[in-house]
């Protein structure tokens, strides 16, 4: 780089990680305490992948998702190289872009309309709730600060498994709701609210549950009849086996609002 680039990068990435890894999973005995060269490893590693991808750079919170990798595997290069096909998996780490995830809160809003309707009565009734702000951190990283780290990680695995769906991160969230919105009904809890009431049942939660709940889910969702336009995308990334020779649902013409063009028209 030349100086003017270097200073640019210290601005902009560099000074931003510095301050992220010194405050990531501090309590982990991995990078646990002061001087510890972990610390300075992840740093390396978040640096040497903000110039190796520029385009993706850095953003807050990739340190929580190199945590657990670095931990587990403990050699740099290594770590490096399976935290680069990590931020590859676009439908699983939704980066903090406008498309990206609104398209993942989008499908969330449908499969809430058609499994959790209570709920999604519930979120009607309330200004901004739609917005489902409590669940973008679930979503941006992971599920990291909803869940110890080794439920993370069987999370993590059930999601790169691609096991009838690109999208089970989806359907693990549609599970937490599932189990623990009953109290967001009955207290008819306003958007700010259901912000702070998910936001205290993070590390509290039944993880083994939740697991168990979200293939529940996905299960009683491939055996619908039909479903809707709208959620045709979460069967279209996974090829031969998506959609196996036990049931094919139909999809229909529902789910739009305004001006919305149909998945389903033909130009």
């Amino acid at each position: 780089m030349s100086p003017e680039e270097q200073a640019l990068f210290w601005r902009s990435v560099q000074s931003v990680v510095e301050k992220d890894v010194i405050r990531t999973d501090r309590s982990n005995p991995y990078f646990y305490g002061d001087g510890n060269p972990n610390i300075e490893v992840m740093k390396n590693i978040l640096l040497n992948f903000a110039f190796y991808n520029q385009n993706q750079s850095y953003y807050q919170g990739m340190s929580d998702l190199l945590a657990p990798i670095l931990c587990e595997i403990q050699n740099e290069s290594e770590a490096f190289w399976c935290f680069v096909g990590l931020m590859q998996r676009g439908m699983f780490v939704c980066t903090p872009t406008d498309n990206d995830i609104d398209k993942n809160l989008a499908y969330l809003r449908e499969l809430i309309r058609i499994m959790i309707p209570k709920l999604y009565q519930h979120l009607q009734s309330h200004d901004n709730a739609m917005e489902l702000l409590f669940c973008h951190r679930w979503l941006l990283l992971c599920f990291k600060r909803e869940f110890t780290e080794a439920v993370v990680i069987r999370m993590w695995e059930a999601c790169w498994s691609n096991y009838l769906t690109d999208y089970f991160h989806l359907f693990l969230s549609l599970a937490i709701l599932a189990v623990y919105a009953d109290d967001v009904i009955a207290q008819n809890l306003r958007s700010d609210e259901m912000l702070l009431h998910f936001s205290s049942l993070a590390m509290y939660m039944d993880g083994q549950l939740i697991l168990r709940k979200a293939r529940g889910l996905l299960h009683q969702y491939r055996q619908l009849p039909k479903i809707p336009c709208t959620l045709s995308g979460l069967c279209k990334r996974c090829g031969p086996g998506m959609w196996d020779s036990e049931h094919r649902p139909a999809l229909e013409c529902i789910g739009h609002t305004g001006n919305e063009r149909c998945s389903l028209a033909i130009d």
